[in-house]
């Protein structure tokens, strides 16, 4: 596989004080995700309450529950009433959303809506981060966001409606973009991104411990979310001496503006760089190089069409393979993305202590992460991903049968799958990057997305509704889904050691000649002022996903971002 002439140019600046400025603000960007994706563990969490009684109405009272009483009329009916006034239980939270704005009863829907209306902005998310990143660049919209999201956070602790919450939380939702891990991994060296993928998802572990433990030390929903706010404002300092990413510069043709960027990284990692007319000549190649890679890419021929390559029609057998990858990749972002958030969610299910499991669920998501790389690079992609789905799932389906009096056998089962899903998350990013062919992996992969957003909207009403009627129907919803994911996944061909597919032609069986002829472009323009159209290179974070994720070998590293 060629290597990228950027890639070569980042490889001469090495890795110095410029890099990790870039990776350590990327890092904490992601650990201050947790606390905003799972707000409503602690925040609308399910809380006992009684019906508080009229004291005039006391002595008619025949019998009562949790949202309703009974009196006897004088006319010596019974009549049924709803509870106007409810009595909570504030042993574990002082005060909490369910509290505040009585989220119980015929409103307990509203609990899971509030965790859900934040999954349901993330489906504008890849949308707006793939468009705005390339428009307008990824440093602007970092910063955009950042301001957006460090006002809704607070906004939400001083607002005293629950409709108005529930809008800066759709808000907050659709400026969770992935700008941030993208803008630091197209400024790292290239012989580091595997280790930079997985060190940066590592933050969101720890973020969620720390998330369980601040709410544990802070029981008043108003000020456990002013404390998770603070933090949001120190991700500024570093942006102010950050830049915006050099390679999206080269693309759209400011050049001179590249070139500052790149002589300032070069300082800060004393090293050297060719001189600036070499530069400039390699920052035209590049743009060059980006600009035929676009046409190559986007001028194959699309799904579904009939292709002919050296005699062979391939036909309908395009079509079912293509689609066949589709429909699995779907499934397990779907079922990986249930199984993940809905764990998150569960502990009041699954553990008496829910600060201390939503800690440990964090802890054990850490070798979920870590050990992947090493086990995928040994025993390839399908294998280990399928078994961690099949573990997963007969752990979880488990759960739905145990006694909960059997609480130590059901809090370490459900760390187990948490273990198991979490590698499953990892190893999922890395594969589906490598099943899709280059023409149509952005496609792949983003409608992977939409069916993972999919899963973590409703998840909340599988746990807060759903298990509230039946108490062992979430796991074994999570459990059934995680298995058929599994023994999917064993459908899907190996992609360890093996290159990258370009086309969907090369999903079938291989045929002299069948590859069609590469498009080259002569790009004419200035180095420094001319501009090219965005719609013609239109880079995403994926769009070198074989030279910046793939070995000489064809070994992906772990730096896919969907």
């Amino acid at each position: 596989m060629k290597e990228s002439k950027f890639d070569d140019l980042l490889t001469t600046l090495g890795t110095g004080k410029w890099n990790w400025l870039y990776f350590l603000t990327s890092s904490y960007w992601c650990l201050m995700i947790p606390p905003q994706f799972l707000s409503g563990v602690y925040l609308a969490p399910a809380v006992n309450h009684t019906c508080h009684i009229p004291q005039n109405l006391s002595q008619d009272v025949v019998s009562s529950d949790f949202c309703s009483y009974t009196i006897l009329t004088s006319e010596g009916e019974e009549e049924e009433k709803p509870c106007t006034e409810l009595d909570f239980d504030t042993s574990v939270f002082s005060t909490t959303l369910t509290s505040e704005f009585s989220l119980v009863c015929s409103r307990d829907y509203l609990r899971a809506t509030y965790q859900g209306i934040f999954m349901l902005g993330t489906f504008l998310s890849p949308l707006l981060a793939g468009y705005l990143a390339d428009r307008f660049g990824r440093y602007i919209v970092i910063l955009v966001t950042q301001i957006v999201m460090s006002i809704t956070s607070f906004a939400i602790a001083f607002l005293t409606n629950f409709t108005a919450i529930l809008i800066v939380r759709f808000i907050a939702g659709s400026v969770n973009l992935l700008t941030m891990f993208i803008l630091g991994l197209e400024v790292c060296e290239p012989k580091h991104r595997g280790t930079v993928g997985i060190l940066t998802g590592l933050p969101w572990a720890i973020g969620t411990m720390l998330w369980g433990g601040a709410a544990y030390f802070i029981r008043d929903w108003r000020y456990l979310q002013i404390s998770v706010s603070i933090p949001t404002l120190f991700i500024f300092p570093p942006l102010y001496f950050m830049d915006e990413s050099p390679r999206w510069l080269i693309v759209q043709g400011h050049h001179e503006k590249a070139l500052k960027v790149l002589q300032k990284a070069a300082r800060w990692n004393k090293t050297t760089l060719p001189s600036v007319a070499e530069l400039r000549a390699l920052m035209h190649d590049i743009q060059k190089e980006f600009v035929e890679y676009k046409i190559n890419t986007c001028g194959s021929v699309s799904v579904g069409q009939k292709r002919e390559s050296g005699g062979v029609d391939y036909g309908c057998g395009l079509t079912r393979a293509i689609a066949l990858i589709t429909a699995i990749v779907c499934l397990d972002y779907f079922a990986v993305s249930l199984v993940f958030d809905g764990l998150n969610m569960s502990g009041d299910s699954y553990s008496s202590d829910p600060f201390l499991y939503l800690v440990l669920s964090g802890l054990v998501e850490v070798p979920g992460y870590s050990l992947t790389a090493p086990l995928i690079d040994r025993c390839g992609r399908k294998v280990p991903t399928a078994v961690c789905y099949l573990l997963c799932g007969v752990v979880i389906f488990m759960l739905g049968f145990i006694p909960s009096d059997i609480s130590w056998l059901v809090f370490t089962l459900a760390l187990v799958g948490k273990f198991a899903i979490s590698g499953s998350y990892q190893m999922l990013y890395v594969y589906s990057s490598e099943l899709f062919p280059t023409e149509v992996r952005l496609q792949g992969i983003g409608i992977s997305s939409v069916c993972a957003q999919l899963a973590s909207t409703i998840v909340p009403y599988i746990t807060t509704v759903v298990g509230k009627l039946v108490y062992w129907l979430p796991s074994v919803i999570f459990g059934v889904v995680s298995i058929i994911a599994g023994v999917a996944t064993m459908i899907l061909r190996e992609t360890k050691g093996v290159p990258l597919p370009d086309t969907i032609a090369d999903l079938m069986p291989p045929h002299k000649d069948q590859r069609y002829p590469q498009v080259s472009v002569d790009v004419q323009c200035s180095p420094s002022t001319d501009q090219v159209d965005a719609e013609a290179v239109g880079e995403t974070s994926d769009l070198f996903p074989d030279r910046e994720g793939v070995h000489a070998n064809g070994d992906a590293d772990l730096t896919h971002i969907s």
